[in-house]
């Protein structure tokens, strides 16, 4: 595998082709904030969190950290005024649906977030994906789901699947940026009360 050369926060960075932005940051050091990834799943992109500046010159172009791969000569800012302020919107919106979330509280903390920026609508779930991912791609179970679409969207377990596999592994449980109890109650309200 070949290897790259990039600017992360003007410091120098040798990559493997393969690699993205994200690992490139981390292997020298940098922290770059992530809800959605996880080291065991295939990148997702579903959070924002990580998105990053690219300069290009005349002109920037914001991307994914966790899912765009390295090139040659790429010059990558991590923070930046309008990266900061784009992550403290992004973490208001989380707040409104987790606002007792510690993990989100940290990072809001961070950026300067205002859990009360925008009106709750207390779901817990951010859609994420970790639990959903987590089942299908390492457990191989597929006992949990995303359900509806848009605004509307929610994670459920499978009434039949879980029952059988969910009460001896919980794997998932904790990789749930918003707290693992959050997990635990959605399975056992689909196991109560299946959806028909």
């Amino acid at each position: 595998m070949s290897e790259i050369t990039l600017t992360i926060d003007g410091k120098k960075v040798t990559a493997t082709e393969d690699m993205t932005l994200l690992d490139a940051a981390k292997s020298v050091g940098i922290d770059i904030p992530t809800l959605c990834h996880h080291e065991k799943l295939e990148p997702f992109g579903s959070c924002r969190l990580c998105t990053v500046e690219l300069d290009k010159g005349s002109w920037n172009q914001l991307v994914v950290a966790c899912v765009y791969t390295v090139e040659e000569g790429l010059k990558v800012n991590t923070r930046s005024e309008k990266i900061d302020r784009l992550r403290k919107t992004i973490l208001e919106l989380y707040l409104a649906h987790a606002p007792d979330s510690q993990g989100l509280a940290r990072l809001a903390e961070e950026y300067g977030a205002d859990k009360d920026r925008f009106d709750k609508a207390a779901s817990f779930c951010i859609h994420c994906g970790l639990c959903v991912r987590y089942c299908a791609e390492v457990k191989k179970k597929n006992a949990v789901g995303f359900i509806d679409r848009g605004t509307r969207k929610e994670i459920s377990f499978i009434p039949e699947i879980a029952s059988k596999e969910c009460w001896n592994c919980k794997e998932c449980f904790p990789l749930c940026p918003t707290e693992a109890l959050q997990a635990a109650y959605v399975l056992v309200e689909a196991l109560r009360f299946p959806r028909s």
